[in-house]
């Protein structure tokens, strides 16, 4: 990550096997921010955004473990794990309290560290939050992966493909089968800490507009729900300066509203609630 100015490749230990991470400059009085990947891939693929908030806080990226460039398991870590794992990289760095942004399996994860450990998380932004029974059963699930990598941007697969091969079928498959079963918009409407969810109109993991406007109707008012027209599932890739204007927008208590400046046809909209 040379050319990256500012950010830095480096590894830590956790349960005693190897753990990698990016991480960007700090900033001080800013809270950090931790970004944490979906399934079977490495973080590589959140950097376009992790760099774009990089001018605000210190971003950390981590490799969960068994993914991308951190050692390898024995066996595969179910969620709860890689929360408590995840738990324990904020401890390694020294990280109080920080703002986790999660994308598909990240956002389960997140959640469930938010859950335990309420007093580390200051706020939640889960993109494309993953699981539940919209994802079910798990053949539809394959079905929902297969559609959505004919709509993410060719240059996904150059991360997605060596990662996926790495991780191995057997690990996919559990994981995977794991995934379906959690609620992940259900367990957002108990989210212990200002929660903000950005979901893509041609997302095909995520549940039917009507699930997804009653979820938002029946939000707590600490819970925000936001649509971005156009993205599938990996929008920290694909959407990365929009998902910022998002996520920028919402730590600062603003408007959310379309970046104009950035190119496509992205629209975002705020779903309306019920009082």
């Amino acid at each position: 990550m040379g050319h990256d100015q500012g950010w830095s490749e480096r590894s830590l230990q956790v349960d005693g096997r190897r753990v990698a991470y990016r991480v960007s400059a700090p900033v001080p009085g800013a809270l950090p921010i931790v970004h944490v990947h979906g399934f079977a891939i490495s973080g590589a693929y959140l950097m376009p955004t992790a760099r774009r908030l990089a001018h605000r806080a210190q971003n950390v990226v981590p490799d969960l473990p068994g993914y991308g460039r951190s050692e390898r398991r024995d066996y595969t870590l179910g969620i709860p794990a890689l929360a408590s794992a995840l738990r324990e990289i904020l401890d390694a760095l020294e990280l109080e309290r920080v703002v986790l942004v999660g994308n598909s399996m990240g956002c389960p994860v997140a959640l469930e560290l938010a859950h335990a450990a309420t007093d580390r998380v200051d706020r939640l932004v889960l993109v494309s939050p993953a699981g539940g029974v919209h994802n079910q059963p798990l053949r539809r699930a394959i079905g929902q992966l297969a559609r959505d990598g004919v709509r993410e941007s060719p240059r996904m697969a150059r991360i997605a493909v060596p990662d996926y091969l790495r991780f191995g079928p057997v690990n996919t498959f559990n994981l995977f089968s794991e995934l379906t079963r959690f609620p992940s918009l259900d367990r957002l409407l108990h989210a212990p800490v200002p929660s903000l969810a950005v979901i893509g109109s041609r997302d095909p993991f995520m549940a039917p507009p009507y699930r997804v406007r009653e979820v938002g109707r029946q939000a707590p008012d600490h819970i925000t729900v936001a649509l971005i027209e156009g993205a599938a599932h990996a929008i920290n890739f694909s959407h990365p300066g929009e998902l910022a204007h998002v996520i920028e927008s919402w730590l600062d208590g603003v408007e959310i509203v379309d970046d104009p400046d950035e190119p496509g046809f992205t629209r975002v909209l705020q779903l309306p609630r019920d009082r």
